[in-house]
């Protein structure tokens, strides 16, 4: 199950799990669509594409939260 991290890597806009803002890399690396855009759609962690990370509704979502767990790395854009 994909851990949905609540926030942006790079600005730590907030991204609940219902957001279809968010993007992730394969591991996971979550960011905003303005920062992805910004970086050109490449996690600068890894390498990897940022696509739209699934999104989780209703009583999936109150069954299954999104991580509380923020991971911040600013960078300059």
């Amino acid at each position: 199950m994909l851990t949905l991290r609540p926030g942006c890597e790079t600005c730590d806009r907030d991204l609940p799990g219902d957001s279809a803002d968010a993007l992730i890399c394969s591991f996971e690396c979550t960011f905003c669509r303005d920062c992805a855009t910004a970086m050109q759609q490449v996690c600068p962690n890894c390498g990897g594409e940022l696509l739209p990370r699934p999104r989780r509704v209703g009583a999936k979502l109150a069954a299954n939260p999104a991580s509380s767990q923020r991971v911040y790395k600013p960078r300059q854009l």
